[in-house]
């Protein structure tokens, strides 16, 4: 099967950066699709950005031009880099992975159990 497992979350100042990191183990033929999705206390899971299989990021509208995807050449590593980070950005982030084509939030795949942000 496939297992996630995000890493990187932690304390930040707002207006800092932070690198998250996704690793992806298992049975599986690469390309996925994979994403990068947030919970915040009380809210509803938001998906920050994607990645189909056709390699095209598509990002969500609250985090474009602050938050930038990438994936190592494997394919098996989901990286999320977040520059001038805001206090409505502390959430859990969480890593997804899928075999289908496209993988939007409301879609069947595997999760990690997050990694988690805070922003002072």
């Amino acid at each position: 099967d496939v297992q996630l497992v995000e890493s990187g979350g932690d304390s930040v100042q707002a207006g800092g950066s932070l690198r998250l990191s996704c690793v992806v183990t298992g049975t599986f033929t690469v390309p996925l699709c994979m994403g990068w999705y947030r919970q915040g206390p009380g809210q509803e899971r938001e998906e920050i950005v994607r990645i189909p299989r056709n390699g095209l990021p598509r990002y969500g509208s609250s985090t474009q031009g602050r938050f930038t995807v990438s994936k190592d050449n494997a394919g098996k590593s989901l990286y999320l880099q977040m520059n001038s980070v805001q206090p409505s950005d502390a959430a859990t982030y969480y890593c997804k992975a899928s075999r289908s084509w496209d993988c939007p939030s409301a879609s069947s795949g595997y999760w990690g159990q997050g990694t988690q942000v805070t922003v002072s």
